[in-house]
């Protein structure tokens, strides 16, 4: 079904809306995941938190020079009296590293790529800004007591080590690395509620559902629905969609991201991962989650509470605020954020996802179900097809085909540990590299 939401311009006598209804879905009751971790301050049982007094987070971002950290910096940047910087990781980006440390001169600086350490002159970087290298210099920036927040941001299943780190270490994560939770979503959350850790969510869909469940009790969530912007081929036809080209798919209509998240987009693998995360991250079952294609990228993500009601977050499409609201949770401030403009007119469109159109979304619903090691597997095999493609190596639409066989034929594991999670993630990479269409 599709839903037109028109906004006009306002009178005097206030803004009018024409429209509209919503579609209809199962969901139960279950207890919402973010009600039970997030102890620092407590959630009540109507999801708001009471006010912490006030004081300076000393924050840590991992992933600095991604699309996610650059944005996160400008964020700090903008509450000097609020957010201190504490330190910046990267894999290899030494130079903006360095320019991130002569501007907030952070106690630590890591490059997770070890090989650096003798080629990378310390002269780019700050002189009250200690040089770390290696995985074990994230691990040790994101549980240093000095560290009050630690926003994870590092693509793909390299930030599963820190974020790790982070949540036994007690901390507040500030999580935009939808991988971690996806590889290791029971894990995680077993051990933020053991370590008495916060998980905030920073994607902005997740985001959204997060504000949008403080407005009732756990029990009266019907269900959630997270939007997606069904990427630039949303009306392509499937012949169409095989021509597609990296160049072509990189082109995002509304959000300006790293090259891996806008394949994703386009794919939409990205909506399928994040219904895998919401699972994890707020404690529902399958049927509870919904998606749907919002071209705009306006409306962020809604709840429907069981009364009927549909609470929504909106904003236009922009990381900062998100980031912030996760920073400064619970509380809200005037920030840096564009803001939308009720005096304009425009046009907000919902309508259901076409999955034999994009089958990665499909597949996000059958590994949400079915658990276990299909979440690593999944996003390994993700992440080397996405690889694969950009490289002119397969075909758009190989990418979930690729995907679902290396799934189908991997030796499933009801309930793996960490190690057997990284051996399956080390094993996937594998047979995406020797696929063939």
């Amino acid at each position: 079904m599709r839903l037109t939401i028109c906004i006009l311009k306002s009178t005097q006598h206030g803004t009018k809306w024409t429209g509209a209804r919503g579609y209809a879905g199962d969901g139960g009751r279950r207890e919402c995941g973010l009600q039970r971790i997030c102890r620092k301050p407590r959630i009540d049982r109507n999801f708001n938190a009471a006010a912490n007094d006030f004081f300076m987070h000393r924050i840590a971002v991992l992933g600095s020079t991604g699309s996610i950290g650059t944005n996160c910096l400008e964020v700090i940047g903008a509450f000097p009296e609020r957010l201190n910087l504490a330190g910046v990781a990267a894999r290899s980006s030494w130079r903006l590293l360095g320019q991130q440390t002569e501007r907030f001169a952070p106690r630590w600086a890591v490059l997770s790529d070890a090989s650096l350490r003798e080629s990378v002159p310390r002269s780019a970087f700050s002189s009250k800004t200690e040089l770390l290298f290696g995985p074990e210099g994230v691990e040790r920036l994101a549980s240093d007591p000095e560290v009050d927040v630690i926003v994870s941001g590092i693509v793909g299943a390299a930030g599963l080590a820190g974020t790790w780190a982070a949540l036994e270490a007690g901390k507040r994560v500030c999580i935009a690395n939808k991988e971690t939770l996806v590889v290791a979503g029971p894990l995680m959350m077993d051990l933020a509620r053991r370590r008495g850790a916060q998980v905030i969510p920073v994607d902005s869909e997740h985001s959204a559902v997060f504000q949008a469940l403080q407005s009732g009790r756990r029990h009266e969530v019907r269900r959630i629905v997270l939007t997606a912007s069904g990427g630039p081929f949303r009306k392509l036809s499937p012949a169409e969609l095989e021509r597609v080209t990296p160049e072509q798919a990189l082109a995002h209509p509304t959000w300006n991201m790293g090259r891996k998240i806008t394949i994703d987009s386009a794919t939409m693998m990205n909506k399928a991962l994040e219904v895998i995360e919401a699972k994890w991250l707020f404690g529902l079952d399958v049927d509870q989650i919904d998606v749907v294609v919002h071209p705009q990228s306006v409306v962020h993500s809604f709840v429907e509470f069981v009364d009927g009601s549909v609470i929504g977050q909106l904003s236009p499409p922009d990381m900062k605020l998100p980031i912030q609201y996760a920073l400064t949770w619970p509380d809200r401030v005037t920030g840096v954020s564009p803001r939308l403009d009720w005096t304009n007119r425009f046009q907000l469109d919902f309508e259901p996802p076409d999955l034999e159109r994009f089958p990665a979304l499909g597949l996000g619903f059958e590994v949400a179900r079915r658990g276990g090691t299909c979440g690593a597997v999944l996003n390994a095999a993700n992440e080397a097809a996405v690889e694969r493609f950009l490289n002119n190596d397969i075909r758009f639409c190989d990418i979930a085909r690729a995907c679902r066989a290396v799934l189908e034929a991997h030796d499933f594991d009801p309930s793996p540990s960490l190690a057997d999670l990284i051996a399956h993630d080390r094993k996937a990479r594998q047979e995406i590299a020797k696929w063939k269409s």
